[in-house]
């Protein structure tokens, strides 16, 4: 026969746990001997590692006295509903772990792993750091809102990314992040990034140059979030409407079509189909707008 320190010491587990397991009823509690003190058996010591080992897989106390009284069948269906949480939740604390990896490693805990190479592929362009957190930040967005849809619209990234224009796009980009608005590099910028969204959409599809669909307030967050990062956003944006095309996180075509005809520093920008006639002579620019066969308004 054992003592109550021995039963504890032999199950694994603690005096004071094997009395809280009297009292909750789990483990029923055996007379004092002659000389006062309870004694248990080898039957006690089974019993309680049942309990115990139910505890610490997390079943509650109420539900171990369930399991401790149903027959065999009823048992190992509860064991094996258990084992299936465990591996669930074995799984998510993986999934954990891998996010703290990242972190660690100084990714953002917020992003998927595609995200976090692309980014890392920017700064590894030497793209100014400003305008790799503005992109990290409508990311975080996106992640969250459409998770499913990152994997496609990574490749889609990547796929652009690879193109020398696009590289440029970036690097001029972050040429002007601390020059005055009227930086003749973002007209420059205007010039190339137009014909190349052009050809995407037309080689493409448009849902090439974009297919995110998000709601409008959605997308006006978006842009928010990077235009107050990137302020010569703001300014291209401007400059690539009166190329044909609008939009910072949807970009999309303008009305109409554009041809741009170059003589030495000038250029002539004509639209058809609610247009826009631009006439660039130096630095200055004048531009006139139609809207459909009704007025018009100039700039």
């Amino acid at each position: 026969m054992l003592t109550i320190g021995e039963l504890a010491r032999y199950a694994g587990v603690t005096v004071r746990a094997v009395r809280h397991y009297h009292a909750k009823g789990l483990l029923p509690e055996p007379e004092r001997d002659h000389s006062g003190y309870r004694r248990y058996d080898a039957d006690d010591v089974i019993e309680l590692i049942r309990i115990r080992t139910l505890a610490e897989a997390g079943v509650p106390l109420a539900r171990v006295r369930e399991l401790l009284q149903a027959d065999a069948e009823e048992f190992a269906a509860a064991i094996a509903e258990i084992d299936r949480r465990l591996k669930d939740e074995i799984r998510q604390r993986q999934r954990h772990r891998e996010r703290i990896a990242r972190l660690a490693a100084g990714a953002q805990l917020t992003l998927p792993p595609q995200v976090v190479d692309y980014l890392d592929h920017l700064r590894a362009l030497e793209v100014d750091e400003r305008i790799v957190e503005a992109e990290r930040d409508g990311w975080i967005v996106l992640a969250a809102q459409s998770p499913e849809q990152v994997p496609t619209w990574m490749t889609r990234k990547q796929q652009q990314l690879a193109d020398p224009r696009m590289v440029n796009f970036y690097r001029i980009l972050s040429q002007t992040l601390d020059q005055n608005l009227d930086d003749p590099k973002l007209v420059q910028l205007a010039d190339e990034l137009a014909p190349f969204l052009t050809q995407l959409a037309d080689d493409h599809g448009e849902q090439f140059v974009n297919d995110t669909e998000l709601d409008p307030p959605l997308t006006e967050l978006m842009d928010t979030l990077a235009l107050d990062t990137v302020p010569p956003a703001r300014r291209l944006i401007a400059l690539l409407e009166e190329r044909g095309w609008t939009g910072w996180t949807e970009v999309q075509r303008t009305g109409g079509s554009a041809e741009v005809q170059r003589m030495g520093g000038s250029a002539e920008v004509h639209r058809t189909g609610g247009s826009a006639e631009v006439h660039r002579t130096g630095g200055s620019a004048v531009v006139q707008r139609t809207r459909g066969s009704g007025g018009g308004k100039g700039e």
